[in-house]
């Protein structure tokens, strides 16, 4: 049996079809990422693009979310091989790269991420196997190509224009849309509830050109009604929550609750305050 396969449970959720649900760790620390892990999502990205999130970090959360049994992944900050490669050898079980712009930018990440021959990623770390059942390290050379995500984000106007071209390349597993950067970068930016209806129809052709050559696509939510609404229109990977924003919104909505300003939902939380 192939345990690195086994182990990803994202890489299952693949295999298996349907919408697979995730989070967003912008914020740093292993409490935190297992806290997040208890909710029961297939996987958590680790953002080191745009979270307060260092390499040190990087590596504590992707082992601390793996061993609650969570696929980690990491969103790194730029397509730099550099940055591949300490994304995977810490153990990641697929990367998210931002700012892929053409083709070429596409078949050189690719190039980053998988082992020779496919690839040129340089083969040493002894860490990743702790986040894949503590197999042996030649295990991992063996499978890791076949079995870890690279997954490309649109959200630039050129790479909507080669989208098709990029799902089609061997070794891209996973389309994910950054609606937010796809809007400024197409001149529709999301400033209020609506999209306009290009940037709506822009997703929608992603996600045709994803599925059309047989790969996922993935959408960046941040709330349970929005994912629910991209897996009705046949999404795959979504996200369901950002902690940074979670944790304001949950703050702000109990604090509304306790002054009054808004009415409770019944659940008193924590129980026997009240002698029951």
């Amino acid at each position: 049996m192939n345990t690195l396969q086994d182990a990803s449970r994202i890489y299952k959720a693949f295999q298996r079809g349907g919408p697979t649900f995730g989070a967003w760790q912008m914020l740093p620390g292993t409490n935190h990422a297992r806290a997040i892990a208890r909710s029961g999502v297939d996987w958590i990205c680790v953002d080191t693009e745009h979270g307060n999130i260092n390499d040190s970090q990087m590596h504590e959360a992707v082992t601390a979310i793996a061993h609650a049994g969570i696929s980690p992944l990491v969103r790194i900050a730029s397509n730099e091989a550099w940055m591949v490669k300490r994304a995977l050898d810490c153990g990641a079980h697929g990367v998210v790269v931002p700012l892929i712009y053409t083709v070429e930018d596409a078949k050189r990440l690719v190039a980053s991420a998988k082992f020779p021959p496919q690839g040129t990623r340089g083969f040493g770390s002894p860490l990743p196997t702790q986040c894949f059942n503590n197999e042996p390290l030649s295990y991992y050379l063996q499978h890791a190509n076949a079995t870890l995500l690279t997954i490309v984000q649109i959200e630039t106007k050129s790479a909507l224009e080669s989208v098709r071209d990029i799902a089609a390349l061997p070794g891209v597993d996973c389309l994910l849309i950054g609606p937010f950067d796809l809007g400024n970068n197409i001149g529709h930016p999301i400033l209020g509830p609506e999209m306009h209806p290009n940037l709506n129809q822009a997703i929608e052709t992603i996600k045709q050109a994803a599925h059309a050559e047989g790969k996922k696509v993935a959408m960046y939510c941040n709330s349970g009604e929005d994912a629910k609404g991209y897996a009705e229109r046949g999404f795959d990977m979504i996200s369901v929550l950002t902690d940074q924003m979670g944790i304001t919104g949950a703050f702000t909505q109990s604090l509304a609750v306790a002054n009054g300003k808004e009415k409770g939902s019944g659940d008193k939380g924590m129980k026997g305050y009240d002698g029951k």
